[in-house]
């Protein structure tokens, strides 16, 4: 029997094509998972570059390539200037984030990231973090629910969901991934309740693991840690990560508030290389459907902000 895929990495020529890969140049996977994005950059670099692998599950560090140009790092992109200056690195080439949570997590059952099999509702990426889903269920109220499956689930009717949770934990507390399915069926539609119910645990995975502060915090320091001419190459999955790097590559700040200087000129430290979100085609989505959701954004840094 052969091993389970990792991941697959959703628009990889794309990708490469945005990063623009210099075969000198330095260059961060934010998010190196099973290495696929890794390994293709690696290929288009000769001796003298570089590429530093940020993952903060332990279980990627089995994929690390035996390569003297790559340095894994077991860490949160968000803490990435802090392990550059460790590294020696005072400014990058490009920066790499696919924000998709690889076939790995889906696929092993004790992660607790998918209903299709019963398991500790946990979501950790890294796994020495304290918080899990069962504990966001045990301690959120039923307006942060409402607010949670509203802003990160895309439910129709979040208020419904979010009360349904609230009645089936009066009764017993939900820590196991089919505990929340069946606590929260009542509030879904049944002509869709498979796909609601896999926004509530997207929504879910994503407060436990902090994913929009993490991608908030990552933008806002990339212009101190790239080099003026830079890239970074972004693919989301949900409609507020696409939405955040839109606003960051538009104005430079997560709200898109664009500010001008007296002469009317676009204050923002980006120039997009995508004018709009590239999706993958029909072939693709074909043969890997999970990339039918990813959106490619990229941006070169007009002009590099003070240290790090």
């Amino acid at each position: 029997m052969s091993e389970p895929i990792y991941h697959i990495p959703a628009l990889l020529p794309q990708t490469l094509e945005c990063l623009d890969i210099k075969p000198n140049g330095i260059y961060v996977d934010a998010t190196f998972g099973g290495g696929g994005h890794s390994r293709a950059i690696l290929e288009r670099l000769d001796k003298d570059g570089r590429l530093l692998g940020f993952d903060q599950d332990e279980d990627a560090m089995a994929n690390a390539p035996d390569d003297p140009r790559f340095t894994f790092v077991r860490s949160n992109f968000r803490f990435m200037p802090n392990f550059l200056r460790f590294y020696g690195v005072d400014r990058v080439d490009g920066i790499l984030a696919d924000l998709g949570v690889s076939f790995h997590h889906f696929d092993e059952a004790e992660r607790g990231f998918s209903f299709r099999a019963d398991a500790p509702l946990d979501m950790r990426m890294n796994q020495k973090a304290p918080q899990t889903a069962a504990k966001i269920l045990e301690q959120f109220d039923e307006r942060d629910l409402i607010s949670l499956l509203r802003t990160y689930a895309d439910l129709k009717d979040p208020v419904k969901a979010a009360k349904a949770i609230v009645a089936a934990r009066q009764k017993a507390p939900i820590t196991t991934t089919f505990e929340l399915a069946e606590a929260v069926r009542p509030g879904l539609n049944p002509k869709g309740e498979k796909k609601e119910m896999a926004q509530v645990f997207q929504a879910l995975r994503i407060a436990v693991n902090s994913e929009m502060d993490a991608l908030t915090t990552l933008l806002s320091a990339a212009p101190k840690m790239l080099k003026e001419g830079g890239r970074a190459v972004i693919l989301t999955y949900h409609s507020v990560e696409d939405r955040i790097v839109k606003n960051f590559f538009r104005s430079g700040n997560p709200e898109g508030k664009v500010e001008k200087d007296f002469f009317g000129k676009v204050l923002c430290d980006w120039k997009a290389v995508t004018r709009s979100p590239i999706t993958a085609d029909a072939e693709e989505v074909e043969l890997n459907p999970r990339s039918r959701s990813a959106k490619l954004r990229a941006a070169e840094l007009l002009k590099a902000k003070g240290e790090k």
